[in-house]
């Protein structure tokens, strides 16, 4: 019997294949929904809507430990994104160095953002800035209103503090009543603006140096499955998981394709080569191995910054039947 499912996520190319039908999920007939990032959690996270979904890394972990999430995790990451380049300062406020963040006004979209998890723990471990060194101020960056999509239980110490309900970051930011933000996507006014920069002036060479002392590629999203149906279907969660690791094997493979260019950019496929030099030869590995330290990382970042309630493992995170998969 094939089973109906409805899948919601970002059109990414490695995940183009199973959305135009190149790659099946085994055993499913999907129901494929296209939605941006923010609004897939929104819906995951307050509602359980669709039966396969992209999922903040962070909001997931932090759920999980409360025993309130309606997913579980396959450890296929579909975004991964380094975070250094997502701290912005004014140029105006004397701010040169990530110390010089203490006792500042800093926005973001969502405390509990994957982004802004990474970015609070990367200024911690690599620089000694500590959460409660900063007052943070949460809000919609472009659009107002925006608020936690699940409810936060973070330390008191931490200042955290919801910006107007009609106000946005970016025009706090723009107007001087911010001294910075750290966010996902960039601020309006960077590179036009000379009042607003990155807090690192070479992002790529800063970002470069944190993965070469670390080896960490930061995770973003993976995909949960909803727990009821896999208790129905226990093989769903290895089927979708493979779905995902082909699909993203026929997105690789377009993009170092040197006889034909399938993407709208020169010089693409050295690009390629330069990653996989530098990360490895498969620069966006799925799986728990390849990822064990960057899950570690962020899994202690999650409780150590009071978002999880308890230091959660890397196993307890995914599906059990991904932890290993077989080889032939």
């Amino acid at each position: 019997m094939t089973v109906q499912i409805s899948l919601a996520c970002e059109r990414y190319d490695r995940v183009q294949a199973i959305f135009d039908g190149r790659v099946r999920i085994e055993g499913c007939e999907v129901t494929p929904v296209v939605l941006r990032a923010e609004e897939a959690f929104h819906r995951a996270f307050n509602g359980a809507e669709f039966d396969v979904t992209e999922l903040s890394c962070s909001s997931y972990m932090m759920t999980l430990s409360r025993g309130e999430q309606p997913y579980i995790a396959v450890p296929a990451f579909v975004s991964k994104v380094f975070r250094h380049s997502a701290i912005y300062v004014r140029a105006d406020r004397g701010i040169e160095t990530p110390q010089d963040l203490v006792g500042r006004r800093i926005g973001l979209p969502e405390y509990q953002m994957t982004a802004c998890l990474w970015a609070r723990g990367i200024l911690e471990d690599e620089y000694g800035v500590r959460p409660r060194d900063i007052k943070w101020f949460t809000g919609g960056q472009d659009e107002a209103g925006r608020r936690e999509r699940a409810a936060l239980s973070v330390d008191p110490s931490v200042s955290i503090t919801p910006i107007p309900h009609d106000r946005t970051l970016t025009e706090m930011f723009e107007s001087g009543e911010l001294d910075g933000l750290v966010t996902a996507r960039v601020p309006r006014g960077i590179g036009t603006n000379p009042l607003l920069r990155r807090l690192f002036p070479n992002p790529r060479a800063t970002e470069q140096a944190y993965f070469r002392k670390t080896g960490i590629f930061p995770l973003m999203h993976m995909i949960g499955i909803r727990r009821t149906l896999l208790e129905k279907h226990p093989w769903l969660a290895v089927s979708v998981y493979k779905a995902f690791v082909q699909a993203k094997a026929i997105a690789i493979h377009e993009l170092s394709d040197a006889g034909v260019n399938f993407v709208t950019l020169p010089w693409v496929n050295e690009e390629v080569l330069e990653a996989q030099a530098f990360l490895a030869r498969d620069y966006w590995s799925y799986g728990i191995e390849a990822n064990r330290s960057a899950i570690e990382a962020m899994a202690r970042y999650s409780f150590t910054q009071g978002l999880s309630q308890r230091h959660l493992s890397v196993e307890e995170l995914f599906h059990p039947g991904t932890l290993e998969i077989s080889k032939v």
